[in-house]
């Protein structure tokens, strides 16, 4: 059925007559006229029985006026909240984010973007890298912040990089050293995040490289449990430097980890050739203005 068939019935309906019809849709009396016969043949039944000049609506034709009505009044709803879609005035964008390092690098983003596009609805999802990874994959999320290097079925923009810092008890042997290496680590208990975050197997990794299969006494995803387990004398964390900087504490010492493969590199990640939203076009140029061109 054709919406401007469909829109010439209705008026002719609400004005009381093809020529006011015609005013209000801009067309000719004639144009009006055949819009409606052609309504009616395609629904194979008059739609207004035309008595003199009055006309008056068949039984069918109530029908088709007051279901008429709200389709195109569901249509014209349709075009205005594409049309916010585009102009950005509403929309969904879907970010999974990790719980390191989101507060300092995706914070101000976020901040920025809600100022730009106040419209748009954030939900945000926080987990490990191995499970924004499989979210991303199933086209839960438009974008995830992840540790690089990543699969080759994503791209990503570069959002910030650390090296990492070794948390040890205060009164552990290498706390004053300005550096250590991995193999330095290797009589000491290690406490790790969980085996979901990219820090754990960056740490395993480095260890076996090492020569060494290290000793894991606890893991976790809560940063600041895993300091004060350090602070109790339990083993020694890692943490990016700039996140180890916001939770400096007497009873821990912070040193170096200078260890080739064991830089903290964050990136905003998304699915190659994925589709993305008007909202999620506009994260992402977010993200490149703020922190450079494409990767």
């Amino acid at each position: 059925m054709d919406f401007r068939t469909l829109r010439a019935f209705v008026e002719v309906v609400r004005q009381g007559g093809f020529s006011q019809a015609a005013k209000t849709v801009f067309a000719t009396q004639s144009t009006v006229s055949k819009a409606v016969k052609q309504l009616e043949d395609e629904i194979g039944t008059p739609l207004l029985d035309r008595i003199g000049h009055r006309s008056v609506l068949t039984p069918v034709g109530e029908v088709v006026y007051r279901r008429g009505v709200k389709l195109l009044a569901d249509r014209d709803d349709l075009l205005a909240e594409l049309d916010e879609i585009r102009g950005l005035k509403r929309g969904v964008l879907k970010l999974g984010l990790p719980p390191v390092g989101s507060a300092t690098l995706f914070a101000p983003l976020f901040a920025i973007y809600r100022r730009r596009y106040p419209g748009i609805e954030v939900r945000l999802t926080e987990h490990g890298s191995d499970e924004l990874e499989a979210s991303l994959r199933a086209g839960e999320i438009d974008f995830a912040g992840m540790l690089l290097p990543t699969a080759e079925e994503f791209e990503w923009q570069e959002v910030g990089g650390e090296p990492l810092v070794a948390l040890l008890p205060a009164a552990h042997p290498l706390g004053t050293r300005d550096s250590l290496a991995m193999s330095d680590l290797r009589e000491t208990p290690l406490i790790l995040f969980d085996s979901g975050f990219t820090l754990h197997r960056i740490i395993l990794d480095a260890a076996r490289r090492a020569g060494f299969e290290p000793d894991v006494v606890a893991q976790s995803s809560q940063i600041d449990f895993m300091v004060q387990l350090v602070a109790a004398g339990l083993g020694v964390a890692f943490l990016p430097r700039l996140i180890a900087e916001q939770r400096r504490t007497p009873a821990v010492a912070q040193v170096l980890l200078d260890e080739p493969g064991t830089e903290w590199v964050m990136a905003m990640v998304w699915r190659r050739g994925a589709f993305l939203s008007e909202a999620a076009k506009a994260w992402l140029a977010l993200v490149r203005e703020v922190h450079g061109r494409p990767a």
